[in-house]
């Protein structure tokens, strides 16, 4: 004889479950500075991307299941080449990937017996800071309209928090780099945050650069950034400061290391 499951039970089931998957992982943040759009989030791993570019001047950002979110990835890329190429390249906008994506996670949320373990952003820079477009799209659907930062993943309302106290309009990128590891140095589940370009995943959205505006942050460049915004984030934030900031800090499994990272066969990424 089956058993009954009321709707609001299911749903409720279905959202402590994908809520505990996402917060096993580790936070990521986006956040505005006077010449774009700055991603940062905890990532060891050189192969397996949080950050990527969606199209000319739109990137995408996710924390959770890495298989999940890089399916979501690679049906966005098609969807804004698909519309591209009919209609027109201005047509694709961060705001038509962000219902896109709503949609389409609402659908699994509610018809698939598993929902996703994502949460993503979906950002577009634009000619000034005013017109920006940066989207919060969670596990069940849900878009939020972000302005100036956002924090997602499992520990989003603290870091959010400390987002609040620290961010400036207008801010050059060391200071937004620096306001972003503050921020994700607020960590509840037992994690550290290695400030070490080797820990971490950082990329931009640059307003000024033509067409293709997306820019991966690694290297002497990083390194040169890191110098400055580990100073301020140390004094507001418990961080850990990798031995020189560009250096290997010897990250394990129970550090956050590659391991946390998963596989593309279903591991956590978060």
């Amino acid at each position: 004889m089956p058993f009954y499951v009321s709707p609001e039970q299911a749903m409720k089931d279905k959202a402590d479950y994908a809520r505990k998957g996402i917060a096993r992982g580790r936070s990521g943040v986006v956040i505005q500075y006077d010449e774009g759009i700055l991603f940062v989030a905890p990532n060891p791993s050189r192969a397996l991307h949080k950050i990527s570019e969606i199209y000319d001047r739109i990137a995408f950002a996710a924390v959770g299941r890495y298989n999940e979110y890089e399916i979501l990835r690679k049906a966005g890329v098609r969807y804004a080449d698909l519309t591209g190429y009919q209609y027109d390249r201005q047509d694709v906008t961060a705001r038509g990937l962000a219902n896109w994506y709503a949609q389409t996670l609402g659908t699994i949320f509610t018809d698939s017996p598993k929902p996703f373990e994502v949460e993503i952003v979906v950002a577009e820079v634009a000619q000034t800071a005013a017109e920006d477009q940066i989207y919060r799209i969670t596990f069940d659907g849900s878009v939020n309209d972000e302005h100036g930062y956002v924090a997602m993943g499992g520990q989003a309302d603290q870091i959010a928090t400390v987002l609040k106290e620290h961010y400036a309009d207008g801010a050059p990128l060391s200071q937004a780099l620096s306001t972003a590891i503050t921020g994700l140095a607020v960590q509840t589940n037992g994690d550290r945050v290695e400030i070490a370009a080797s820990q971490l995943e950082v990329a931009v959205l640059e307003r000024t650069r033509p067409h293709r505006t997306f820019r991966r942050l690694t290297g002497a460049r990083l390194e040169a950034l890191l110098t400055q915004a580990v100073p301020a984030a140390v004094q507001d934030g418990p961080a850990e400061v990798g031995a020189a900031a560009g250096g290997d800090s010897g990250s394990g499994p129970e550090d956050g290391g590659a391991a946390d990272e998963g596989t593309p066969d279903g591991g956590s990424a978060g």
